[in-house]
């Protein structure tokens, strides 16, 4: 792999910042970060900051390109946005990843709205996976409403004025009826979860033609699993405690039976999705962000244009 990428140490990533701004605070932060999540300042302005620099420069030049197609065609081509997709595993952070990435990139000058779509909202509503037998594989690829998703990426890349998508609960964990998530044109979109990169297809288009950028989010099996885990706990603690959760049996359980509990779904679930379905994805994305067991990022891949 290495032959494909430019491979950077955390410091010499740091210094492709040059002159970006932090233009986050602390309280910005905390309010981005999801649970059991370790980001502070240092990372952002480490990782974050020279990330939204490159894509700042690709998002202008892409701008750039739009406009002389325009000029040339004699006619004003509606606005397209630039799409980037972020992949990884469950409990890795790349839904904390892809909000920072948000709230930073929506602080250009030159794209200010910056939409974030998950596709948790192109799940199968539990009826469905339960009619079909595979809601144990809930995040699997079968899983996934991939007509639908690719249906609205095609709509989004066409530029169309209004392009809406499913929204999902994670406290009903189910798909909410009648809810929905608008995209308006946005400059950027980031297209956040497992399947992004994954290859099954529906006819022959691959959900990240789309992409006009992609990152993975990387660690060791190990950690993600230990993440999980203590993740699980912060959930039996909060979430699990409402009445309308859907794990609301397992707010009840003691520290050994949770522990039990969650290295079991781990394993027959989350860790197996991982292996078989999103890790073999990796490569195909454009950018690779290794996390360490304390969650900083230390070492980044970008691919070789």
């Amino acid at each position: 792999m290495s032959d494909r990428y430019l491979t950077f140490s955390r410091d010499d990533w740091a210094e492709l910042r040059a002159a970006t701004p932090l233009t986050l605070r602390e309280h910005d932060l905390e309010a981005l970060q999801g649970i059991n999540e370790r980001i502070d300042l240092d990372e952002v302005a480490a990782i974050y900051l020279p990330l939204s620099r490159l894509l700042n420069l690709y998002v202008s030049a892409t701008q750039d390109l739009q406009r002389v197609s325009s000029t040339f065609l004699g006619s004003i081509a509606p606005k397209v946005p630039y799409v980037i997709g972020v992949a990884g595993s469950v409990a890795v952070g790349k839904s904390t990843f892809a909000r920072i990435l948000q709230a930073l990139l929506g602080r250009w000058p030159d794209h200010p709205q910056v939409d974030l779509i998950t596709t948790d909202g192109f799940l199968y509503p539990n009826a469905v996976l339960n009619e079909r037998g595979i809601m144990d594989r809930k995040g699997f690829p079968e899983s996934y409403d991939t007509r639908s998703l690719l249906a609205f990426l095609r709509a989004v890349k066409s530029g169309e004025a209004e392009v809406s998508a499913p929204v999902y609960d994670h406290t009903a964990y189910d798909i909410l009826d009648g809810v929905e998530a608008t995209v308006r044109q946005p400059d950027i979109v980031i297209v956040e979860g497992l399947n992004v990169l994954q290859v099954a297809r529906e006819g022959v288009e691959f959900v990240s033609d789309y992409f006009d950028f992609s990152i993975y989010v990387d660690a060791d099996v190990q950690h993600i699993e230990e993440w999980y885990v203590d993740r699980f706990f912060t959930l039996r603690e909060s979430v699990f405690q409402n009445p309308d959760s859907y794990f609301n049996n397992f707010a009840a359980l003691g520290d050994e039976q949770a522990n039990e509990t969650a290295r079991h779904i781990w394993r027959t679930i989350n860790g197996k999705n991982l292996v078989e379905n999103i890790e073999p994805t990796r490569e195909r994305a454009s950018l690779i962000l290794r996390k360490e067991s304390d969650h900083r990022i230390s070492q980044v891949q970008l691919r070789k244009l």
